[in-house]
């Protein structure tokens, strides 16, 4: 599993103009791509990274401050452009892989760690939008 984690002062992702998801405060912006072997250890590692990182302002982390997290589904995470000019999606788990451990991420997020999660809709053609603080930007693999 692999996440990109960014500090935002807001942050939001629409799908056919239609906001689905949406912080209007610090916090951070995480776009969370699943590979094929990924499981629950995953879940967990990547969730505790993206609660206790402390990557807010005054080395605080989210946790520490309440602050919501927007967490958006990105197969393109694992996509292989080392050869040629088009890129390979083969290390991408597929659909019915990732989505139940993207949910599994949002919901260790929300009862493990109390925090506010907005997110994206899983598959769809999404618009992110987002204003990053710093900035600072992140990637983290389990």
């Amino acid at each position: 599993m692999r996440a990109v984690i960014q500090r935002v002062t807001r942050a939001s992702v629409a799908v056919d103009g239609r906001t689905v998801g949406s912080i209007e405060e610090p916090g951070l912006c995480v776009l969370v791509g699943v590979t094929h072997d990924d499981g629950r250890q995953q879940v967990e590692t990547i969730a505790r990274k993206i609660a206790t990182l402390r990557v807010m302002r005054d080395e605080k982390s989210v946790t520490d401050l309440n602050a919501p997290v927007l967490i958006i589904s990105q197969f393109t995470l694992y996509g292989d452009a080392r050869k040629g000019r088009r890129p390979t999606w083969n290390q991408a788990a597929p659909g019915p892989v990732a989505e139940p451990l993207v949910d599994a991420v949002v919901e260790e997020l929300r009862t493990t760690y109390r925090l506010h999660v907005e997110t994206g809709e899983f598959g769809a053609d999404m618009a992110v939008s987002l204003t990053n603080d710093g900035p600072v930007t992140l990637i983290v693999e389990a």
